[in-house]
This record gives structure tokens, sequence and C-alpha cells, in this order.
């Protein structure tokens, strides 16, 4: 059973359990909320209750997970997350030590504090002392329309899960589940929520599920104003109900984070800070990629690691940001680009080797540098923290391509896009799907997915020379140089010249995926008239 005492304090952390989960001391000596899933403040609720004491791992899961079947991988990730926020900076070990098929022990001394506060009382007291955090959000208890009212536990997953996986997302502040539930079916209106819970935005949602259909109605609102900031129905059907669950509420944490910060960007600020920076930094990689977005992303960024030299956060967006432009050929100087992202990457890996965002980034850093096999290590102990990383997934799929798992390749930037279907990378996904089409001669069905590429991703020269390849193959040859024209003028011959020339000078692939470069691409361009020498 899950521990009832109301704090629980321990080094420089405090673990309260009435609604403003986990806080560190900051250097006024003033609490802090951090961003950690509901699911790992639950353990971290049952090791505090015993420290010192060996819980074995079946304690802590039937604790947790309660009636729920689940895999002890859960646990493993969990405690991994907990590790990454209460060991950062430690030099000693970790606060949670690991006892090898039994189970886990705390081994920091904590201090139990007795309060008689009300929730509401506690919470608001806390937010009337310091502003709201930024992405800072409440998930309300969804509401069951549906004519069986016994339909009721769909609902409740629907909030449990969507709780966990705005969690996981990076920079988000989010109240447990237990304090917000104790909102279902009370008429208080989001304003005084957000005020009761210090948070800045309340989420509130229904579920109606008629036969095998399910809607589920989102909307997110600010709790300053009261003002609906944005809306989204989500229809599908219920034939595999884990199924439809794990992939909506992925899609609603998606597209909702996106919507969170171009939210906190939008709010008027007295003075810019590194946050607000990072912030800045992370709604313009939001943006369709350009040059001009790549360059505002790393110049936000740049500006946040000059206030905070050591910030693990700037350090590792700002790799990441270098990285991805050089990637993907929006900057001047790709080689400088590359060298500063995995400077900044294994800096921060030096000091918290489990940052996500590092090795996302460090992912980049080593497929630009051919070391793809190494790459898909490190996108997926980014996806470890969160499995739903649109980006992340498909640009693994990138990886599994370049080693010549076209199939594999695929289906992940195929996942990534049912993750998040509006996303403004779709078109680079769509432009992937296919290439992998195309290298293996089906060119019939690479061809709408190319057309797709180029009309998301407009300002790519690439998109237009495969494309225009792939239509000289299917004998739409006058299609194909007009695809031609339009890459030269996007990008003169720096990329497409010369057959001989683009052989020395271009990265194809080890030699499974090089051979079907030159074999199908070049073939392509030869009909449209691309010269040998």
């Amino acid at each position: 059973m899950l521990c009832t005492a109301d704090i629980f304090e321990f080094e420089e952390f405090r673990l309260d359990r009435r609604g403003n989960g986990l806080s560190r001391r900051d250097g006024d000596g003033v609490f802090v909320p951090l961003s950690i899933g509901s699911r790992a403040l639950d353990v971290l609720s049952v090791l505090v209750e015993r420290p010192g004491e060996l819980v074995p791992k079946e304690e802590i899961m039937a604790a947790v997970w309660r009636r729920s079947v689940v895999e002890n991988a859960n646990l493993t990730v969990q405690i991994a997350a907990l590790r990454r926020v209460l060991d950062q900076g430690r030099s000693e070990g970790s606060c949670i030590q690991t006892v090898a098929v039994r189970g886990y022990r705390l081994v920091v001394p904590v201090t139990r504090i007795e309060t008689a506060d009300t929730p509401s009382m506690a919470a608001a007291s806390i937010a009337g002392a310091r502003a709201a955090p930024r992405l800072s959000i409440v998930v309300l208890p969804f509401t069951d329309l549906s004519e069986d009212r016994r339909q009721q536990y769909f609902a409740d997953g629907m909030t449990d899960d969507l709780t966990t996986d705005l969690s996981r997302l990076f920079g988000t502040f989010v109240i447990a589940r237990n304090t917000a539930f104790t909102y279902r079916d009370k008429p208080i209106g989001a304003k005084q929520i957000g005020h009761e819970l210090g948070v800045r935005y309340v989420l509130e949602g229904s579920v109606r599920r008629l036969g095998n259909q399910v809607r589920i109605n989102t909307q997110l609102i600010d709790s300053a104003t009261g003002a609906h900031l944005w809306a989204e129905r989500f229809d599908s059907t219920a034939s595999d109900l884990p199924a439809v669950q794990n992939e909506i509420t992925s899609r609603i944490a998606h597209t909702l984070h996106v919507e969170l910060v171009s939210a906190e960007v939008a709010r008027p600020i007295e003075g810019s800070d590194a946050a607000d920076y990072i912030l800045r930094g992370r709604a313009a990689s939001y943006k369709a990629q350009t040059r001009e977005s790549c360059a505002e992303a790393v110049g936000w960024f740049e500006r946040a690691l000059e206030l905070t030299p050591e910030s693990v956060d700037a350090q590792s967006l700002l790799a990441s940001a270098l990285a991805r432009r050089a990637l993907a050929r929006m900057t001047d100087t790709p080689a400088e680009d590359f060298a500063r992202a995995e400077a900044l990457v294994r800096r921060v890996l030096a000091v918290s080797p489990r940052s996500s965002m590092a090795h996302y980034a460090y992912g980049h850093v080593l497929r630009a540098s051919r070391r793809d096999e190494r790459g898909i290590q490190e996108y997926q102990e980014a996806l470890a923290s969160n499995p739903s990383w649109a980006d992340a997934l498909a640009d693994l799929g990138m990886c599994k391509m370049w080693v010549g798992s076209l199939d594999e390749g695929i289906a992940l930037q195929e996942q990534a896009i049912r993750l998040s279907p509006r996303d403004p990378h779709i078109g680079l996904w769509y432009h992937r799907i296919g290439l992998a089409h195309f290298l293996q001669s089906r060119i019939a069905e690479a061809i709408p997915w190319l057309e797709k590429g180029r009309a998301m991703f407009p300002t790519f020269p690439l998109a237009y020379s495969f494309l225009a390849a792939a239509y000289a193959l299917n004998g739409e040859v006058e299609r194909g140089a007009a695809e031609l024209a339009e890459h030269y003028r996007l990008s003169g011959k720096v990329w497409v010249s010369t057959i001989a020339d683009m052989k020395v000078t271009g990265y194809w692939g080890p030699p499974k995926i090089r051979e079907l470069f030159w074999t199908v691409y070049f073939a392509g361009l030869r009909k449209l008239g691309v010269p040998e020498e």
C-alpha cells in the first residue's frame, strides 16, 4: 500500500504527496518543482517509507501498479527515471541501491514531516509563495460520456496514461494522478484548480464509446485567464483497447507539448532568463526545418548557455540543434557544427550520463560521422525514457535504413507519423519512406511518399532530385526534368553534378546501400540527362 504521510525530505529533495510532487531546494533554500512521472513518484513513495530497507520488487509493483499485470521492465524504467533526477551531481553513487534479483533500497536518511493541512490549502500556500513553474499542468480525470457507464475504467486509464506520457516529456511538470483525481465530479473552475495546485495549465477531456468506436475530446485551459488555448478530437476503433489507449495518449501528449511550449513563448514576461531562452529555442526547433528556423533555435540555445554555462539542458539542446541543422545541410559550417555538438555532448554525458536529450544529440553526431550502428544505440538510449518520442523514433529509423534495414526504417517512420500526424518535421519522414521504397525499386509505392515529402518540405533540394529520378524510372521523363530543374534552382549543382563526381563526393552508405543508390538513383538521373563525367 502506498504511503499516506504528507511530506518526506531527504538530502536536498522533498516529496510532497499532497499534490506538489517532487521538488529540490535551490540556492535560496526554496523548493523548486521537478518534472517526473507519476509512476516514478509512486515508486519513490514506497521507498521513502522504508529508508535503508530492502524493498522487494514484488511489493513495489503491487503497490504501484495494483491489480495491473505488467512486466518487471516497467519498474526498471521508473527506477531509471528516479535516478536521472536524484543522482544528478552526486559523486558517491546512486541514492537507490539495486539488490540483484531481489529489489531496491533507498540508501539516504529520510525525514517524515507530518502535517494536518488539506491538499488544497497546502498547494495554495506554496503556489501563493512562488509562481507556477513553466510547462506545469494537471490532467483532470477524463469524463466518461458512454451510454454504458461501466466504461469509466477506460476514461480513467486515459487519464493515467496521459499523465505518465506528459511527465516523460522534456521539461514538463505534471501533478500526480492521485491529486488530480481528488477533483473528480467537483464543480471547480480551471482558474481555482490552477491556483490551488500551482500550475499554469489544466487539461480536461472526455471519452465516448459507442459500439466499436471511441471518441476522445481534449481541451487545454490557461489557468490564469480561464481561456481555452487548444482543443482536439481523436477518433479510433476499440478493437484493441490497450493499443488504442497507448496510441491516442501518446498523440495527445506529443501534440499538447508543442502547444504548451508555444503558449509559454507567447506569454508576456518582464525579463528574459535562461529558461525563457530555452523555451524559445524549443519553439523554433518545432518549426518547419529551414536555414532560418535552424539558426533561430541555435541562437536561443546559445544565449541560454551564456547565462548558465553548466546547464545540462542548454548544452544538450544546443548540441541537438547544431547536429540537426548540419545533417539537414542547413548550414555553411557543417564540420564546425558537428565538432561543437560532439564536444557539448561528451561534456554533458560526463556529468549526466542518463540525459536523454544528450543521447539523442549524440545519435545525430554519430549519424553524421557514418557510425550508424552506434547511432542506433544512442537513439535507443534516448527512447528508453520516452518510447513515444516521435523525432527519436524517426531518426532511429533513418539509422536503420543506412545500415540496410530498409523496411524496419519504414516502420519506424510510420510509427512517428502515427504519434505526431501534424508534426512540422513530417515532410522529412514522408521523404524517408519514399526513399526506402525507391531504393528497393518499388517505384509506384515510392512516388506518392516522395511527392508528399516534397510538398511538406519544399526547402529540401534532395527531395526534388529523388522524385525526379523516380519519375524518370516510371516513364515520366518530362515531370522528372521539371523536378530536377527545381532541385538545381534551390541548390545549384552542389549535390547533383555528374555521376562520377557524385560517386566520389557523396556518402552513399555501406556497400549494400551504396549499390542500391548507384543502381536505382543514378539510373533515374541518367534518364534525365545527368552526364557520366
